[in-house]
């Protein structure tokens, strides 16, 4: 278990929201450095932490392992799998995953309920706006927060590190569609396997159904 400092912050973000295949997944990190976790990025000297999306893959799998080797870091991910996106809705399901994940880390570390400072990126809420509001009284959700809070940032490369390698090995089980490349986002490379194959288990059909390549 990681020693956390009693001054640190929670950021939580999700990866996999807009992809037609595999999990969304949320990753909650507990970073020391004040309110917002700016202090962990200035020590790291690996360049500007940024938003995942921002960084080049071996930019992000170098931070990650920052994170995963820095004694005073600690984070735990959750995941909504197809089937469960199905059954809710994909923000639902983001929200229920970022909840999940928030009380795997919480749970590692007593004190934080209590005294964190959590802050999410815009459009993930615990639980529902509502649910947020009236439990997580110190939760904050941050439209554009990856860009402006360290500690969210340090959530989007975690959670998009640990998504990639997940695809990479579900290419194992599947690999007519490439998932190791696209990541299961709508690419041409990925929607070309769709039409010609066919939707695997790995597939958000509810997804795949707005898209012109299942109407044809």
């Amino acid at each position: 278990m990681a020693t956390v400092s009693s001054d640190y912050a929670i950021g939580i973000d999700e990866v996999g929201r807009g992809a037609l295949a595999g999990p969304v997944v949320v990753a909650a990190v507990m970073v020391p450095g004040g309110r917002r976790g700016k202090g962990i990025v200035e020590a790291a000297n690996l360049g500007v932490l940024k938003d995942s999306k921002k960084l080049s893959a071996p930019r992000r799998v170098a931070w990650a392992k920052y994170f995963r080797g820095h004694r005073a870091v600690d984070f735990a991910l959750a995941r909504v799998y197809p089937r469960g996106i199905e059954r809710m809705n994909i923000s639902a399901a983001a929200n229920r995953a970022a909840e999940r994940a928030l009380t795997r880390l919480i749970k590692k570390h007593a004190h934080a309920g209590a005294t964190a400072r959590i802050f999410l990126d815009g459009g993930l809420f615990l639980g529902s706006r509502v649910h947020q509001s009236a439990r997580y009284k110190k939760a904050k959700t941050v439209i554009k927060g990856d860009e402006k809070i360290p500690a969210i940032a340090a959530a989007s490369v975690i959670a998009k590190v640990a998504r990639d390698r997940f695809m990479a090995t579900l290419a194992t089980r599947h690999p007519r569609y490439s998932f190791e490349v696209h990541k299961g986002y709508g690419t041409a490379l990925h929607r070309a396997a769709i039409q010609k194959y066919g939707p695997c288990d790995a597939h958000r059909l509810t997804f795949l159904h707005k898209e012109p390549i299942m109407k044809r």
